[in-house]
Parts: C-alpha cells; structure tokens; sequence
C-alpha cells in the first residue's frame, strides 16, 4: 500500500488524538504556553532530521519566507486560537461544530484562489460532511446555557477557522517545490514567533513538570506535529486542497469515539448516527472517480 494511499487514514487518526492530547495537556499547562513548549520542540526534532538527513533548504528568500507565513496561519493562529477559546470557555462541541465550517471555506476559497473546480457529487459530499457533525455534536451544543459562552470566545474560534482555511491555500499556492522537512521546519519557526509573545501577554506560563507532561508533550510534537502534519503537507501537496481539507470532518465524531474510550465520555446515539453520516461524505469528496464538472 503506497503512502498517497495510507496517508490519508494515518493523517485523521493522528489528528483525532489531538482533541484527547489538549484535554490532557491543560491539566499541566496553560494552553499557550503548551503550545509554545510544543512549537520549540518540533523545532529541534524537525531541524535533527534534517541536519540527519542532509535535506535541502529554500535557496531563495522568498521559499523561507512563505513557509514562515503558512506556519503562522496552519499553526500558530490556528491553534493557538482554538486553545485560547476552549480555554476561554467554548465547549468541545461547539468548537467541532466550528471546525466543520473549515472544509467548506477551504472548498470555496480553492476555486477562486488555485482553480479548483468540483464535481456535484464532491459539493454533495463536503455539505454532508458538514451535516454529520452537526448531527453528532448538535445535541450536546443545545443542552448548554448560551449565556455562559463568551461571544469573544466563539467568535475567535470561528476566526481561527478562517486562518487555518487561508494556511492551506497558501500552502498549496506557494510551497509547490522543496522538502516537506525543511517546510515544517520553518513553519513551526512561524508559530513560534506567533505564540510566544501572545503566551507572554495573556498567561503566566504555568507548567506542571512532570512524567505526565512530558508523556501528552512527547505525543503532541511527535505523533501530532510531526507525524500528522508531514501527512497532511503530503496530502495539500500530491491532491486537491479541498479534498484534503475534508478529511477534517473525520475528526470530531472520532474524538468523540476517544474521549469515550479514555475519559468515559457519553457516546451517544446521535454521535454515531452522524459518524456514519461524515464517512460518506468524506468518501464523496474524495472518491478516485469524481470529475469536475464544465
């Protein structure tokens, strides 16, 4: 089975993790200053491999400059907004509700932005996408109190959105040539620079040190920002943006599926029901034989 085949299983099973590894993180850490260990330490590992591996760095300015800038849209805002408004009070269900919004934008953005021009059968798939998941966390978001959501929170949730969608079209625009190594690399260069004046500002970087700790840091650098963001990369690289962007929608019915089995969580009816749902659309959107539409 070749990686552009097992890519895609590997890259949403990883990801998935990353709802559980948050959960646990924050038992530790404020969740910026998480992010900025966890930024640091990609870093060193990404820039080992390299140095292990003799990769070839951008020859041009400009190849440093745009890998920089997409890691600060795909990782620094992206994530560290997220952190910010689950931390703030936005609840898991929500935010997945949320995150269902970026396959979506990426699918609207990627036809004006890279040419990218879809088959009904994929827009089909991308809206059923986007209904399995209400369908699975809709339930749990109507038993809240509203009133106890901060407006600010949601709404910068909505926004990392937004940048996280503009992260992987500009990867896809700009970062067509050179070694997905040396380009993660610089990416976390990018959210580095991000986090770490916000964490400055906004926390007092409490960290827990401890076995625990260091056990969520060491999944979260090298299963998460390591393992499935080099999956993802392959992905936005060999295929089409919204293809791979759908695959997002696989995430929350699985951490849902996590969460039940680690924390005990609730897995509901509804939660599976809408699981099923999400498999269908992914495989509409991706399926080999779905030819854009004249």
């Amino acid at each position: 089975m070749t990686l552009t085949r097992l890519a895609p299983v590997l890259f949403v099973l990883l990801w998935s993790t990353g709802w559980v590894s948050a959960k646990y993180a924050d038992f530790y850490a404020d969740p910026l200053t998480f992010l900025v260990i966890r930024y640091a330490s990609a870093i060193v590992l990404f820039y080992a491999v390299c140095r292990f591996a003799g990769v070839s760095w951008p020859k041009e300015r400009s190849g440093w400059l745009h890998a920089i800038a997409s890691g600060v849209l795909l990782h620094g805002l992206y994530l560290g907004m997220v952190w910010w408004a689950i931390g703030e009070g936005v609840p898991a269900a929500m935010s997945g509700i949320i995150a269902g919004l970026q396959p979506l934008m990426t699918a609207v953005a990627a036809g004006f932005l890279v040419g990218e021009d879809l088959s009904l059968t994929q827009k089909i798939g991308l809206v059923l996408g986007f209904c399995g998941i209400a369908v699975a966390v809709l339930p749990n978001v109507l038993v809240l109190d509203a009133s106890a959501i901060p407006a600010y929170a949601v709404a910068v949730n909505v926004l990392a959105m937004t940048a996280v969608t503009a992260g992987t079209i500009y990867q896809k625009r700009f970062l067509k040539q050179g070694d997905l190594r040396a380009v993660a690399t610089l990416q976390y260069v990018g959210a580095l620079l991000v986090t770490l004046p916000v964490a400055w500002a906004l926390e007092d970087m409490h960290v827990e040190w401890g076995l625990g700790f260091f056990a969520v840091l060491g999944w979260s650098v090298i299963g998460i920002s390591m393992g499935a963001i080099a999956l993802l990369l392959h992905l936005i690289r060999k295929g089409d943006v919204s293809k791979a962007a759908s695959l997002i929608y696989l995430v929350p019915p699985l951490a849902a599926i996590e969460a039940a089995l680690v924390f005990g969580e609730a897995l509901t009816v509804p939660m599976m029901i809408g699981t099923v749902i999400v498999m269908l659309g992914v495989y509409l959107t991706n399926r080999a034989g779905a030819k854009p539409q004249d």
